[in-house]
């Protein structure tokens, strides 16, 4: 990126001039991840991983996480530390996090993983880990099924449509003898107030984004994403969140071939641009008071 521009993105960046914590959020492919390292590059500080894809060690190229050369430029944490089948949520990464919002350095906290960033600047209840035996038994359950079991207060909190978040419901439920409501009104202060941070949030022209998306995917092919992902195929478990980073199903079923790699592309690039819809609901709804950041303007 040439120096004008990148001063002029920098230019319109909130005061960074104290050590507050930056928090980055935004829809994939938005260049979250090169603003951090400027951010990084001119006012110091350790870029830390809000992606839950991005912590797994077997996707450096499918996941889109920072390479060895970005990781030269500045110091990253909380990146590819994670094995394809080691469990890790939510909780996990806020643990993971706290200690780092005391160090001398600042942290430059950037990602796409909404639920990372509530549960670090709104607070996360203290909800057991899920016993092995009641995932295994919801995962084989349909979705209709897994709304008939779950608290009606509850459910009208929840996108019916998001299997994940009604599975993490009715598993919260048959697990704990509680429902995810009563959990959450239990929920303790946050470890990390927007106040008390720099929040952005990327907001981006849907055309533009698209248009970015397809480019992307295509550049991940040619970088070898394809044998990134033949490396795991001997150890694919499709009910592993890891194996549930997008392009990863539509590449395998590639390589059984099921499909060309052209359809795989094609799939892959509307399931991100589906994602990234998800992304930007998410964000407008839960980060009203962040500053918005358009890199495209």
């Amino acid at each position: 990126m040439a120096d004008t521009t990148k001063n002029r993105l920098l230019e319109r960046l909130p005061d960074l001039s104290d050590d507050k914590p930056v928090l980055i959020a935004g829809p994939t492919a938005s260049g979250k991840s090169e603003l951090a390292l400027q951010i990084a590059e001119c006012f110091g500080g350790v870029i830390v991983n809000a992606d839950a894809s991005q912590v797994y060690d077997c996707w450096r190229i499918i996941s889109a996480r920072p390479s060895e050369q970005d990781e030269i430029r500045a110091r990253h944490a909380l990146y590819g530390h994670i094995a394809f089948d080691q469990v890790y949520s939510t909780g996990h990464w806020l643990r993971e996090v706290i200690p780092l919002l005391s160090r001398n350095t600042r942290p430059i906290i950037v990602g796409g993983t909404g639920l990372y960033f509530s549960a670090l600047t709104e607070g996360m209840a203290d909800i057991p880990t899920t016993p092995p035996s009641v995932r295994a038994l919801a995962d084989e359950m349909e979705l209709h099924e897994l709304i008939r079991g779950i608290e009606t207060k509850t459910l009208q909190r929840l996108d019916a449509n998001n299997r994940a978040r009604v599975q993490r419901a009715w598993e919260v439920q048959v697990a704990t003898g509680r429902s995810l409501r009563e959990w959450q009104e239990e929920t303790p202060p946050p470890a990390l107030s927007p106040d008390n941070a720099v929040p952005i949030v990327f907001e981006t022209d849907k055309a533009w984004l698209n248009e970015r998306i397809t480019r992307r995917f295509d550049q991940m092919v040619q970088m070898g994403a394809l044998d990134e992902v033949a490396a795991m195929r001997g150890k694919y478990d499709p009910a592993l969140p890891s194996f549930k980073a997008i392009g990863v199903p539509e590449l395998m079923a590639h390589l059984d071939g099921l499909c060309s790699l052209e359809e795989a592309t094609e799939k892959a690039t509307i399931a991100t641009r589906q994602f990234a819809k998800r992304q930007r609901t998410w964000f407008r709804a839960r980060m009203k008071t962040w500053h918005r950041f358009d890199v495209a303007n």
